[in-house]
This record gives C-alpha cells, structure tokens and sequence, in this order.
C-alpha cells in the first residue's frame, strides 16, 4: 500500500513539473514577443507611383508616340477619375473573343491550366522596393480585365542583379464582366510577401470585354522594413511534450503492406497492371504540364507513360514562364523527340534561358517542329534564330511579336524557312530588306503581321513584292503601317486576291478620294475582316462598295470616321452577315 502511495505521488508532482515548464515556457515566449513589439520602431507605409514601363506584350498605339502606349503607366495619373476613351491612358491591342476567332488566330494548344488567363502583361520599376500592403490599378474605361497580379524579387536598378530571380503572385483570379464602363479603383486584397520588391507585373485577359481597356496609373504601397507578423514567427509546440508518456510514438506505417503474419504483400499497380497502353495514355493525355511531371515520380508503369513522347507532341511552356530555366528544358529535352508544335512565349527573360540551353533543346527536339510561338522572348539573338532556321526545315508557324530587341539583321535567317504559312513580326525591327527576302523564298505564306513594324523604309515595295510571291495570302496586317500608298494597295489588291482579312488601321497615308478602297473591295470578295481605324476620309461610297462586293464581310473597324449617314449602316447591316461593327 505504502508503495502505492509513494507512485501516485511521484506522478502528481512529475505532472506538476511538466505543466510548470511548459506555462513558464508560454510566459517567457509571451515577453519575448512583448519584448520584440516594444523595441521594434514604427514601420511608415510608402506609397510609389510607377517609375519606369520595363516590357509589355501589346499596345494600341504607335512606337514613335505617347497615344495610346504603355508608356503612359509611368507616373502619376493622366486621366482618373475621368472616364471614358483618352490618349493620355495605356491601351492593349486585342479586345474580346473575336479576335481568336479569326483564320489568322493560331489554333489553341492543348493541357493549357485553367488557372492560366493571361493574354497581356505589363511590367513596372518603382523607385523604392518595398514589402507590398496594396497594389492600385486606376482604370479608366471598360475595367475588368486584370487577372493576375506579381511582384519579383529582382531590383531592375541594381548593379548586382541576383542570380535566382523569384517572382510570387500577389493576386489573381479569372476574368471578369464589369457592368459599367465608368473608371474605377482597383485594389484586390494581396498576400505578404518574404521579400521586398520594386517590380510588379500585371496581366490580363480582355475576353470579356466588348470595347479596349484603358489604365491610367498604377500604385504600389508598401514598407522599407519587414512587417512584423511576418518578421517574428510563434515557436511551434512539438506534440511529444503534451504526452504523459516517456514511450516513443510506435511507426505508423510499419504495419503497412504486411500480412497477419509479418510477411510483405506485393500489392504492384494494381488495376494498371491490366489496362492497355494506349487506355492509360489516353488517361494521362488529360493532365496539365506540372501534374504530368509529378506523377512520373510515383512509379515505374506511370513514369514510363509520362515520359512517352506521343505525351509531348505539343507543349505549352508560356504558363510557366516565371520558373523555365535552362534545366527545365534539359529536364523535358529526352521526352520532346516527336514534338511537333512549342509555345515559348513570355519565357527566359532576364537570363533564365541562355543561347546554350535554348539551342540545345531545338537541336535535339527541332526537327519535326511545324509551329513555334516566340513571342516576347527577349533572350532570342541572331544565333538563336540561325539555330532555328538550321533544325526546323518543316516549321510552318513562326511567331515573333515584340522581340523587339533583336537586331535587324537577325530576321534574314527566316528566309530559310521555305515552308513557312505563318509569321507573324509585329512589333519588331525587321528592315525592308530582310522582309523581301522572306517573301522571295517563303512562297507559301498564308497569314504576314507586320504591324508597327516602324523600320520598313517603303510599304509599297513589300505590297508589290506580296503581290508577285504570295498569291495565297489569306491574312495581312498592315496596323500602323506608315508609308503604303494608293499605289501599292492597288498591287496587292490585284495579286492577293483570296484574302480574308486586312487590317489598314492607322495607316494615314490612304486617302479615299483617291478610290482606293473602292479597287480595293471590288478585287477582294472573299474579304470576312475589314480595318480601316481612324482613316477619317472613309465616305459612303466606300460602305457602298463594300456592301456590294464583299457579301462574307463579318468584322468591319470603322472607328474615326468623321461623317456617315444612318441609312448607311442601317443599309450595311442587313446586306452583309457582319456580326462586329465599330463605329466613332
């Protein structure tokens, strides 16, 4: 009895101890805290607006003005709280769904994420980096479009640009239909970043909108120091210090996989085992990039299906921009042996492709490639697009727009892609001699974007040249185009007579009494997409022409015109199946 006693009191007095330890332990934490609170001194929230326009991926306006540009979001606010269509705002170039719709639109590529909405990008420099509280977007018309807000770890200031460049998503959500045009403030509630940052990133996705969005500034707030709820991290209690037991938790797992007896059950791939292969190919082909990735590493049966190239016959990288290295691509290169059509676009900026790791990945995957999309790839170099016109002799989809750092002679390398259908150069500084040679070997053209191509000296050369070599032509973008006269409309009229679109939009130097849009129409009945913005000498004849001779007309972008009677877009309207007028 007495040793009874002695062991109930031994426990009471032991419990005693490890409930004392622990509550000092809590107290001594509670005035650690206090402690760090009390010296810690006030943290002053910064507010910025942007400093600098780094990159973006379109724009509205043209590259030798303010109308329109990107670079209107450096600043302070031009426009906000007006609403309603100013010069003074940034502008993307594409609205809404009809534009994918279009014969010139590439075909969508396949195991694309749900989660990944953007079309358009912007990125800014602020002045300070800061430990971001709120990102402000001021829009001014038709808001809704930003879906995805980020910050990255690099100082775009910095002398010493670190090597492991880390961008994080503040924000994002899918797009969304804004019932009023009017301006607004755009704050979404952001996450807390372990990093300060002066580079912010905005994407969006305009499909839902039914006329162009417009930004007038963006504000990033934020403090130089830390903040303390993420500076100061609250000691973890390990579960093992609440048991009364000195025993070690048994294994869980150790029963697992065994018989009654102890003995190891082979359990193998179960029902996997007895489906055919091409049955679980099929199952596999449903995943996204990342997930197929992961489930390589499950087992050896699911491992060799992930890894099949007919796994890898398209592959779209631009999702995963922000964490493509040149180990990624050798990763992927053994699985890419049949690929057939690549989407870079957006990747290896600011070093995380090299020359080294991008050749060697077409070197060994290039050969049955028929589509690449390179668009704003500012890694890209002349040896970069000498490697492709080398390895990629069946490439028919070659898409540049804005790598606009890559040096004019570089272009003179596509010319080596004889079976090219598709090109598309908008926003970039290829020069008229680079173009005519282009269009003097690649004689299967069907879709040319040469908008805002600012170093073409004479557009009537290239529309003659068109004219000659490319009678297939089904789709020509001539955006911004600065010097095409009447002359060469007329030639490119008479000799790419099958085309489908044609955008003239900004294109100043046509004038209509000169009647070159009436030739125009009358020598192209198969026209479905007109643009004529902002040509303020379209009259009523031109519309009567159009209406007579182009009965597949669908889209028509008549935005500027100073004068046209009511009874003319009424008479339009119901001649022809157009389902998008634009009218100013």
């Amino acid at each position: 009895m007495l040793t009874l006693l002695s062991m109930f009191y031994y426990i009471c007095l032991r419990r005693r101890s490890r409930s004392g330890t622990r509550g000092e332990a809590l107290t001594s934490r509670r005035a650690v805290e206090s402690g760090h609170r009390a010296t810690l001194p006030i943290n002053v929230e910064v507010e910025q607006y942007a400093k600098e326009v780094l990159d973006f991926s379109s724009h509205y306006g043209s590259e030798n003005s303010m109308s329109y540009t990107m670079w209107n979001l450096a600043g302070m606010p031009n426009v906000y709280p007006s609403s309603g269509d100013f010069t003074q705002t940034a502008v993307f170039r594409a609205y809404g769904t009809w534009w994918e719709q279009c014969a010139s639109a590439p075909l969508p590529f396949r195991r694309t994420p749900k989660a990944f909405h953007s079309q358009d990008y912007i990125e800014l420099a602020f002045e300070e980096p800061v430990y971001p509280t709120a990102v402000e977007v001021l829009e001014t018309y038709h808001p809704g479009a930003i879906v995805q807000i980020m910050a990255c770890s690099l100082n775009p200031f910095s002398q010493n640009p670190p090597t492991d460049v880390r961008w994080e998503v503040l924000w994002a959500e899918e797009p969304t239909k804004v019932l009023t045009p009017q301006a607004r403030q755009f704050s979404p509630s952001i996450k807390q970043l372990s990093f300060p940052t002066n580079l912010i990133r905005v994407e969006v996705n305009s499909s839902l909108l039914k006329y162009y969005t417009e930004l007038d500034a963006v504000v990033l707030r934020g403090q130089k120091d830390r903040p303390i709820l993420s500076l100061y991290k609250m000691p973890r209690i390990d579960i093992c210090d609440l048991s009364d037991s000195d025993e070690e938790l048994s294994d869980p797992g150790a029963s697992f996989g065994q018989a009654g007896d102890g003995k190891h059950i082979n359990l193998g791939n179960g029902y996997f085992d007895k489906l055919p292969y091409e049955l679980i190919q099929l199952i596999v082909s449903h995943l996204t990039l990342s997930d197929l990735c992961r489930l390589t590493q499950t087992c050896k049966l699911l491992h060799q299906h992930c890894c099949d190239p007919l796994q890898y016959i398209q592959l779209s990288l631009q999702p995963y921009w922000a964490r493509l290295s040149d180990t990624s691509l050798g990763h992927l290169q053994g699985r890419c042996t049949l690929l057939q059509r690549l989407n870079l676009s957006w990747t290896g900026n600011r070093g995380a492709l090299t020359l080294t790791g991008f050749s060697s990945f077409v070197k060994a995957c290039g050969g049955s490639l028929v589509c690449l999309e390179l668009s704003c790839c500012h890694f890209l170099s002349e040896p970069c697009l000498e490697v492709i016109s080398q390895t990629c002799p069946r490439l028919q989809e070659l898409n540049l727009s804005s790598c606009d750092r890559l040096h004019p002679q570089a272009f003179t390398h596509i010319s080596k892609l004889t079976r090219l259908r598709r090109l598309v150069l908008y926003r970039t500084k290829i020069e008229q001699t680079a173009m005519l040679s282009i269009l003097t070997f690649c004689i299967e053209l069907r879709h040319l974007n040469l908008g805002s191509c600012v170093m073409i000296e004479d557009y009537d050369v290239v529309a003659s040249m068109l004219a000659v070599r490319s009678c297939s032509l089904r789709s020509l973008d001539l955006w911004r185009c600065r010097n095409l006269t009447e002359r060469g409309l007329a030639e490119l009229a008479a000799g790419c007579r099958l085309l489908e679109e044609l955008d003239l939009g900004w294109c100043s130097t046509l004038q209509s009494s000169s009647g070159c849009f009436q030739h125009l129409v009358r020598n192209l009945p198969c026209l479905r997409k007109l643009f004529l913005t902002a040509n303020r000498t379209v009259c009523d004849s031109d519309i009567e022409e159009l209406a007579a001779n182009c009965p597949a007309l669908q889209h028509l972008d008549i935005l500027g015109v100073y004068y046209l009677p009511l009874s003319f877009l009424i008479y339009l309207y119901f001649s022809l199946s157009i389902t998008q007028v634009y009218i100013r």
